[in-house]
């Protein structure tokens, strides 16, 4: 279901989830209690709190609605945290309590949502697979669903776009119960919405939730973040720009090996580099394969650089100088980052096979399982590991065109 859902609007008109709530719906929650999965990211167009929002309008007749819980993701309310086993807290400016739902080996506070009507999510996506926050979302909306409690998504831009949907598609339909954040059914770069994903996981995972999705009038799926008019907030400690957000679906890749791609300088998943590194090696290898690499270049600038993480939340090279490949957007339309990555692992390893470290269990749970592990280590051509996504590609655009909104 769609409340309030957009017609045509121009760039720099989007209005977020939670200003169409409160100025078109605020019919859905009047008179109810609600609780707010949310982190940093969820703001107004003037950077104002939907925490403060929902606070102010509720007191307001005949509104009558009273937020009395919070939720909070990965990296906490705030955005400030980069570590497992979150406890649960207080919000400072109102009094809420704060129930983490990334709480390591404690299980999350779910029963508190017997106390609520209505489960409200607003969380600013990036646009990857990797990303834990729709998987949060999905299982909280899974326990609303036991409790018979109505579900409101307050929709937010891709934005890194709705149109390209790039990279592998996971294998199989992962278990909720298997402890992760990792069994969404999509590819490295898919294209959705928060309210979109939440839709098909609805429907794949038969949770039947009551599920309402708020959308962001004036969005198009041609609309990157800078088009929307909508203020920057740092999705996660290392999610500085939206240049990193455009090469993430592909760098992140990079996580699971012994190269850093740079946590701990302000251009996070932009680079890749380690001390080992032949970076102009690597680089003559990417443009003498041409074709063999699937056309990886195709939108992107790849130069030689070096940089020094400084405090880096993956522990990498801390204080060491480093040789790099530095990435930049040229052409946003041609750029496939996950084409990049696959490119780059292969050139490290044909240039460094003895250097090149790649831990299996944590590169496969991003990957998707251990086939492009398997075709990276074996010396496969970027191009045919490419090509052997298209299946699963093309099955997973067709799925997803029933439930795109805008």
């Amino acid at each position: 279901m769609v409340a309030c859902r957009s017609s045509v609007a121009g760039p720099a008109q989007v209005r977020p989830g939670i200003e169409v709530l409160l100025s078109d719906s605020i019919h859905l929650i009047t008179g109810k209690r609600l609780a707010l999965l949310t982190n940093q990211t969820g703001v107004d167009r003037a950077g104002r709190r939907d925490v403060d929002l929902l606070r102010d309008a509720g007191a307001q007749p005949p509104a009558a609605f009273a937020l009395v819980a919070l939720f909070s993701p990965e990296h906490g309310l705030r955005g400030q945290e980069d570590r497992s086993g979150l406890p649960d807290a207080i919000d400072s400016a109102t009094g809420l309590p704060i129930y983490s739902l990334y709480s390591g080996s404690r299980p999350p506070n779910y029963a508190a949502l017997d106390s609520v009507d209505i489960l409200l999510v607003d969380l600013q996506d990036i646009g990857a697979r990797y990303y834990t926050y729709p998987p949060t979302a999905v299982l909280l909306m899974r326990e609303a669903a036991r409790r018979g409690k109505r579900v409101l998504v307050l929709d937010r831009p891709n934005p890194v776009g709705g149109a390209a949907v790039q990279g592998n598609v996971r294998a199989r339909l992962g278990p909720l119960d298997g402890g992760g954040l990792d069994f969404l059914p999509l590819p490295m770069r898919h294209g959705m919405t928060l309210g979109e994903i939440l839709n098909l996981a609805n429907d794949v995972y038969q949770l039947q939730a009551d599920l309402t999705v708020v959308p962001a009038l004036g969005w198009r799926r041609d609309l990157y973040f800078d088009a929307t008019g909508l203020p920057w907030v740092r999705p996660s400690p290392s999610m500085p720009d939206l240049e990193s957000a455009f090469h993430y679906p592909g760098t992140c890749l990079f996580e699971a090996t012994n190269l850093s791609v740079g946590r701990g300088t302000g251009f996070a998943f932009q680079v890749v580099g380690a001390p080992w590194l032949d970076a102009a090696a690597v680089l003559s290898w990417l443009r003498e394969t041409g074709n063999g690499t699937g056309n990886a270049l195709a939108g992107v600038d790849v130069a030689v650089d070096s940089f020094t993480p400084r405090g880096p939340t993956d522990g990498k090279y801390d204080g060491v100088p480093l040789r790099g490949l530095r990435l930049r957007v040229t052409d946003r339309f041609r750029y496939d980052p996950t084409r990049m990555a696959v490119a780059l692992l292969a050139a490290i390893h044909a240039v460094h096979p003895d250097s090149l470290r790649i831990r299996p269990e944590r590169f496969d749970q991003l990957a998707g399982g251990p086939d492009l592990r398997v075709a990276i280590l074996a010396g496969r051509a970027p191009a045919e590991i490419r090509r052997s996504w298209d299946t699963a590609l093309d099955a997973f655009r067709r799925t997803r065109g029933k439930y795109l909104l805008y």
